[in-house]
């Protein structure tokens, strides 16, 4: 059977990485998280004191990537790729509010995608991928036979999010999660540097009243579609 590259992109919070898990363990793909990267690097810049809600130095940060090594390592039990910082796991230190609150900077810098773009592309090589991000369909992978871009209101988004991040003990409150979210669209679609944007052949998928199974039977009929042709 054909190996195809799957890119989805799309908004924050509209469960790409939960799709994206679900198709590379169903068809026994790579699965590569690039927003856990950019989260990474942010969570660096914390603990480095390079940026906070007051100040951000750039520059520094500039020199620093250098430093700053990621990897995944496959967790059987969770069934996916965990990231690495420095050979130390951060999978669950980049998901607080406090990195969400921050990511979106990061990212706006041109030398931290550059840098984490030529990664991407390297783990999609082979095909048999599937990423998820912000800019895959159009900057990582341009040519990907199957790409997707994920939407959904943001009141929704936020709910979502909002639950999720109650569920594993975070002090967080509604209002701090909408907010967040709907800063992130703003500064994500307004960047210079790789903003997020519907690639022209990117297949639309609004989920804000389909549920997991829905959504993923929906799209597996759009990946078998590209693994025959």
């Amino acid at each position: 059977m054909k190996k195809i590259t799957i890119a989805i992109d799309g908004h924050s919070s509209t469960g790409k990485s939960t799709l994206a898990k679900q198709l590379a363990k169903y068809l026994g793909y790579v699965y590569v998280d690039t927003g856990a990267m950019y989260r990474a690097v942010t969570y660096f810049a914390m603990q480095n004191n390079l940026i906070s809600t007051t100040h951000f130095d750039v520059e520094k940060l500039k020199n620093e990537l250098i430093n700053i090594n990621l990897k995944f390592i496959f967790n059987a039990d969770l069934g996916f790729g965990e990231i690495y910082l420095n050979d130390v796991n951060v999978e669950n230190e980049i998901r607080k509010i406090e990195v969400s609150n921050l990511v979106s900077k990061i990212a706006e810098v041109s030398e931290v995608r550059s840098k984490l773009v030529e990664q991407q592309k390297e783990f999609g090589k082979d095909k048999a991928v599937v990423m998820d991000g912000r800019d895959i369909g159009t900057v990582v992978f341009p040519d990907a036979e199957l790409k997707l871009f994920m939407t959904a209101s943001a009141q929704i988004r936020a709910e979502r999010r909002f639950q999720e991040l109650k569920s594993k003990g975070d002090n967080v409150t509604f209002e701090e999660v909408y907010k967040n979210v709907v800063e992130r669209d703003e500064i994500d679609s307004n960047r210079k540097d790789s903003p997020l944007i519907k690639a022209i052949d990117a297949i639309e998928i609004d989920n804000s009243h389909l549920n997991r199974n829905e959504q993923f039977e929906k799209v597996i009929k759009l990946v078998n579609e590209r693994v025959k042709n």
